[in-house]
């Protein structure tokens, strides 16, 4: 199986090795699965999730693929990479999931960028844990950095945690 090259994607650590690109509301929050009106995850290990307020909350991660051991050459090869996240709503607050994924050259300019939503929960309907992935391929040579953004909010406007819930992320490459 690949390596993960996400640090912290479930929240174990807190919201160390993520920059917080949009903090707002009541911050961003680490809760226990499966929380407050919450659902359970299909991975027993995975035991916490990240949980975002009434205004846009986001957080990155720039993986430095060099840094990581791949070599030019093995990156010049493309090989594909697959980013992968999880998200749910609660019962009882609508939210927005949404996320972001871009393939960098060594200057940080984008060679391949893919985008989901943002995408509305509404909590009359399927709220339990939803997974979105995406491969990339074909994409050139040149990729040395691999960015990945994700988050949203709640629709209510409501203080406290109520908008979408993250947790399970990677982004691998298939070497």
């Amino acid at each position: 199986m690949a390596r993960n090259l996400l640090k912290n994607p479930n929240g174990d650590e807190q919201l160390d090795f993520w920059e917080l690109t949009e903090n707002g509301g009541d911050l961003w929050k680490v809760e226990d699965m499966p929380g407050d009106r919450g659902h359970d995850f299909c991975n027993e290990e995975v035991t916490k999730y990240f949980a975002t307020s009434f205004e846009l909350c986001l957080k990155r991660q720039v993986i430095d693929l060099l840094e990581e051991g791949y070599s030019p050459d093995q990156l010049d090869d493309q090989p594909p990479v697959t980013v992968e996240d999880w998200f749910c709503g609660r019962t009882d607050c609508g939210c927005t999931y949404q996320m972001s994924s871009c393939l960098l050259d060594e200057n940080q300019e984008v060679l391949q960028e893919y985008k989901h939503g943002p995408e509305t929960l509404y909590p009359e309907a399927d709220c339990s844990w939803k997974q979105v992935t995406h491969t990339f391929s074909d994409y050139g040579p040149g990729m040395r950095f691999i960015s990945f953004e994700h988050g949203g909010q709640d629709t209510n406007y409501w203080k406290g945690w109520f908008g979408v819930r993250l947790t399970g992320s990677s982004v691998t490459l298939g070497v």
